[in-house]
């Protein structure tokens, strides 16, 4: 399983937390500095199930400053797929890929129900 993460992100922090303390094993990713790739983020959103915009980091300095909430309704999913690939911090944070299932963002009732 793919832990990817901005560790000074204190949602991020907590999410590492739940995962060690119940002992459930990842590859950590730190997504500054290895952003997911076009490639990656188009493999991931098929296989979710998620609405894309879920993979957006909506309350990110980064996307208030590009004015994402009002630019993404006008681009097609390949648009807004090749601009989160640009930057991590547009990414939604924490973001767990495993073989079945992906999530992004801690919600702890959404962990326990994929992965106790």
């Amino acid at each position: 399983m793919l832990f990817i993460e901005y560790p000074k992100c204190s949602t991020c922090q907590k999410a590492r937390k739940w995962l060690d303390e119940r002992k459930i094993s990842y590859e950590d990713r730190h997504i500054a500095e290895k952003n997911p790739t076009v490639e990656e983020l188009t493999e991931w959103y098929g296989r979710s199930g998620l609405p894309l915009k879920k993979f957006f980091n909506t309350s990110g300095l980064k996307y208030k400053e590009l004015g994402l909430k009002d630019k993404l309704k006008d681009m097609s999913e390949e648009e807004q797929i090749k601009l989160l690939a640009t930057d991590g911090m547009l990414v939604k944070r924490p973001l767990i890929v495993a073989d079945d299932f992906i999530l992004t963002g801690f919600r702890e009732n959404e962990w326990i129900e994929k992965m106790e």
